[in-house]
């Protein structure tokens, strides 16, 4: 058999029987392996698998919530939230080189070294590298276009009157919750509900699409305080003023529109920044208005008078024998600044006599003296909400000594905040009735508790009017063109158990006194630089921003311009207790 005849026997060679079918069972087999796989895969596996799928290309982020704005009582924004970028990445994601690294700590102004410990952290799924950054420092680290760097929008809160309104509005942190003032107390008004939004991203990190939003964001509600941002920039600046001149440790002041008790002004000196994230110190932080304590001194005598007036037992004329200035009670000596023989009950508030207010005091009951007070807020929370608000000390009138009702009829162991106090007056303007104190703007006054009847009311507002003419303690407190009433204190601090040589100066005032509108409390600690009559260094300031809120207000006059009548310094009624 010849070459070719080899070649054609071997075309049709076949396989023999038994291993076509061997390699035939294979090829079945392998096929129906690779379909149950797929069944596998496709059916029981689908979720998990598709979890698995999306965990490494999208992911679910938080989206922020626009914090409310706060407005003043004219629609003037106060505190707003602007738009801002932080960074924050997705380790697993991360692809960068030592020089992106590098490049990526200087755009942001932080240490290489933190940088890629942050960048590299592959325990965390989710870690920021910077928070609230500008627009343009953002773009910058956009351009490096590094895998698994992302942004996020958030959201910065920025306060216009800067240091003018620190102490009532506070600030918020880095999330933009309320950490202080009323940011902190309307915080539920304010901060909205964080939204949730799941994205894709691409084989280099980058989020390239959104697929769905789960929770849309929420913004925060808009409010309208009842602040009045010109007169809170007037007694932001005369009680900066004040504290200078004095040389003061440091002072507050209130303003109250009288009928509603709405707060249209509170300022503190010294003052802060809160766009400026360096937290100054405690001290500086606390609103001193509502959270410290003082002894109000000579500005607690109305009410003691007004306890008296309402029990029957005085009238304004009736005579008080005030022994030449100087009394003893139980071993203790009382005395007055400016001796008289006797004065009348109005002349009592007028010339600030302590003599006269502790016989009106002791001629009471314990407990009439100290309801009366309570009534009036001392001793209780003013009950505006403010975060840290101070409730004040009224010792219970069963643990009175003599001597203990005599000096607390001149504001000796009682203690008060100043928002308080100016609450306390605000039954003088309203025919006995105190009104609640309110931050937010009223549509319509709110109804107070009754403390005093009408006449007691109007007859210490009357005694509160010569407390400022000459004569009183407090000429320097008028205004021209207006009646003013008003009240001075100056009392000395207490350390270590002792009344020592330094003093609270304060002065509480109402105007116009025909028919109060405002009322202003002001009070200086510690001045330091000769004068610390409340008389000569409060009521100074309450005048300068009386003045100026009324005519703001456009609050007609009640008397003839040019009404002033001042006596010389010398003559001024001076206090001291």
């Amino acid at each position: 058999m010849n070459y070719s005849s080899h070649i054609q026997s071997a075309k049709f060679a076949t396989l023999p029987s038994g291993r076509s079918r061997l390699i035939f069972v294979l090829l079945l087999l392998g096929m129906g392996a690779l379909i149950v796989r797929a069944v596998y895969l496709q059916g029981i596996q689908k979720n998990f698998l598709q979890k698995k799928g999306n965990a490494s290309s999208s992911r679910v982020i938080d989206i922020s919530a626009h914090r409310g704005i706060i407005a003043d009582r004219h629609g003037e924004p106060l505190a707003i939230s602007t738009p801002v970028e932080s960074i924050w990445v997705s380790p697993q994601d991360v692809e960068a080189t030592p020089h992106q690294v590098h490049q990526l700590a200087q755009v942001m102004g932080m240490d290489a070294k933190e940088v890629r410990s942050r960048l590299f952290d592959t325990t965390r799924d989710f870690v920021y590298l910077q928070r609230q950054l500008p627009p343009e420092q953002a773009e910058k680290i956009v351009k490096l276009g590094m895998p698994g760097v992302s942004l996020r929008r958030e959201y910065r809160r920025y306060y216009p009157s800067g240091d003018i309104t620190a102490h009532l509005l506070g600030f918020t942190d880095v999330d933009d919750n309320g950490q202080e003032g009323l940011e902190l107390a309307l915080q539920s008004q304010l901060g909205g509900k964080t939204g949730s939004q799941r994205v894709t991203k691409d084989g280099k990190g980058h989020i390239v699409e959104d697929v769905a939003s789960i929770r849309a964001p929420k913004p925060g509600s808009n409010l309208v305080l009842s602040m009045d941002s010109k007169i809170q920039y007037l007694a932001y600046r005369e009680i900066k003023l004040a504290v200078e001149q004095h040389n003061a440790k440091a002072g507050s002041i209130v303003v109250l529109d009288a009928r509603s008790g709405e707060v249209l002004a509170l300022a503190n000196w010294p003052s802060y920044n809160p766009n400026n994230r360096a937290k100054p110190s405690l001290q500086v932080l606390r609103n001193h208005a509502v959270t410290d304590l003082f002894e109000p001194g000579s500005t607690l005598k109305p009410f003691t008078v007004a306890a008296a007036l309402e029990s029957g037992n005085v009238t304004p004329q009736t005579i008080i024998n005030t022994e030449n200035g100087v009394m003893l009670v139980g071993g203790h000596k009382i005395h007055d600044t400016h001796p008289e023989k006797t004065l009348t009950v109005a002349q009592v508030i007028q010339k600030s006599s302590n003599v006269g207010a502790a016989k009106i005091a002791l001629s009471l009951p314990p407990e009439t003296i100290w309801q009366s007070l309570n009534e009036s807020g001392f001793g209780t929370q003013a009950g505006s909400g403010f975060p840290g608000e101070a409730v004040g000390k009224l010792r219970d009138y069963k643990k009175w000594r003599p001597i203990d009702q005599a000096t607390l009829s001149y504001g000796h162991g009682i203690s008060v905040s100043l928002l308080q106090l100016a609450r306390a007056y605000t039954i003088f303007a309203n025919h006995g009735e105190l009104k609640p104190v309110s931050w937010l703007k009223l549509d319509t006054p709110v109804g107070g508790k009754k403390v005093y009847s009408d006449a007691t009311a109007r007859e210490i507002l009357n005694m509160l009017e010569l407390a400022t003419l000459p004569g009183g303690t407090a000429p320097l407190a008028q205004i021209n063109g207006y009646r003013v009433a008003g009240k001075t204190g100056t009392a000395h601090k207490l350390e270590g158990g002792r009344y020592i040589n330094r003093y609270i100066s304060s002065f509480v005032g109402l105007a116009p006194a025909s028919s109060p509108q405002l009322i202003v409390a002001v009070m200086i600690n510690e001045p330091n630089k000769g004068q610390y009559y409340g008389g000569l260094v409060a009521a100074p300031v309450f005048s300068n921003v009386m003045g100026a809120a009324l005519r703001l207000l456009n609050v007609p006059n009640d008397t003839r311009l040019g009404n002033l009548v001042m006596p010389p310094s010398v003559d001024i009624v001076k206090e001291e207790v």
